[in-house]
């Protein structure tokens, strides 16, 4: 089993989701200031998923294909793509035998068996917390309830998600699609959802259904991922005291996309996405004095960095850190291919954090 042969020159993506320590700044002469969303970047899954495509390509060679992005972030997709990976859209598109690696987003089992039946070796680097609304979903279909999978439609994760049991998922893009369901039995309802979702708004849209199904069940636990809720949580908290706030993140990465309405919904005065520096615009800043950066759980730090070194040089030289939990959750490689990393003497064993334990503060409010 041989190694890409630059592998060497292009640094690793995982593990590189926050700052070792503090940010060292030094005050602005004219005020001009960055509050610094903490938590922020890759979240546990993330960096797992990252990971795994990392570990496969160093341990087997390349190529190794990926079923869709491995994550949703444009630049993680060009750097894992010049280490060897082949992005594909199907299962049907990795020649049989191959080696392929399911993106964290999650498959429905009917990937699974069209990967079977070409002989692929899979690597499932499927979020766990992804996983877990997979289960939900598989028993209480067993059980019969009618399922409501509040999500966008489309989305990689949706689609996995209901191909547990599309005879009893139905999903609901949201508040205004709340007037369109129907369900066999009002009295046997219960909600999932998307674990990438603004907070807020699937609680709006679960309050909706229960108006109409006031017997509508919850979830065991919250399905939301704790890594969206805080990086959520702390634009919340640093919105309302920005001109600007910067989004770090891709166009079709649901949670980046949700900072930025969260941000202006908390009080920001305005917020844009870049998928780097170079995207952010001068304009934005000529009369901001406070600008709010942050990143989704997708996005790996050294963008941030340059988005940080942009601002600097812009004159926001005074860096805070808006720190509201501590993320310190770790989720292991995929089994099989921790196996065949032990077998081939290497140590799988690298922690994958989060950097932040859910808080009281982080959980659903349930009415």
């Amino acid at each position: 089993m041989g190694a890409v042969s630059n592998s060497n020159h292009i640094p690793s993506l995982a593990g590189i989701s926050a700052f070792p320590g503090e940010v060292p700044s030094s005050p602005s002469s004219d005020g001009k200031k960055v509050l610094l969303a903490a938590p922020r970047g890759y979240c546990a899954g993330v960096d797992r998923a990252v990971d795994a495509v990392e570990k496969a390509l160093e341990l087997y060679g390349a190529p190794v294909y990926v079923r869709k992005e491995i994550v949703h972030n444009k630049f993680v997709v060009e750097t894992l793509s010049k280490r060897g990976a082949i992005f594909v859209s199907e299962t049907d598109e990795v020649p049989e035998g191959a080696r392929v690696v399911f993106s964290a987003h999650g498959v429905s089992p009917a990937v699974h068996a069209q990967a079977a039946e070409r002989k692929l070796e899979t690597i499932d680097a499927t979020c766990p917390l992804v996983t877990k609304v997979h289960r939900e979903a598989v028993r209480f279909a067993r059980e019969d309830y009618d399922i409501l999978l509040i999500g966008h439609e489309g989305h990689e994760e949706v689609e996995g998600t209901q191909g547990e049991a599309p005879d009893h998922i139905q999903v609901v893009n949201g508040p205004h699609d709340v007037d369109k369901v129907e369900v066999r039995d009002p009295d046997k309802v219960i909600w999932i959802s998307q674990t990438t979702l603004s907070v807020d708004e699937a609680m709006e849209t679960v309050n909706l259904l229960r108006k109409r199904f006031p017997n509508l069940q919850d979830p065991p636990s919250d399905d939301i991922c704790y890594a969206t809720q805080n990086r959520q949580g702390a634009v919340k908290q640093m919105g309302p005291r920005c001109d600007v706030v910067i989004v770090v993140g891709s166009a079709n990465s649901s949670n980046s996309v949700r900072l930025v309405e969260v941000a202006l919904d908390a009080g920001a005065k305005a917020a844009y996405r870049v998928d780097k520096a170079d995207q952010v615009d001068p304009a934005w800043l000529e009369d901001a004095t406070t600008v709010g950066l942050t990143s989704g759980a997708s996005v790996p730090e050294l963008l941030v960095r340059d988005v940080l070194q942009l601002l600097s040089d812009k004159g926001f030289t005074d860096v805070e850190v808006v720190r509201t939990v501590t993320e310190d959750i770790q989720f292991s490689l995929p089994k099989n291919l921790r196996a065949d990393l032990k077998a081939a003497g290497h140590h799988p064993d690298r922690p994958h954090k989060a950097r932040g334990r859910r808080t009281a503060g982080a959980r659903r409010n349930r009415s």
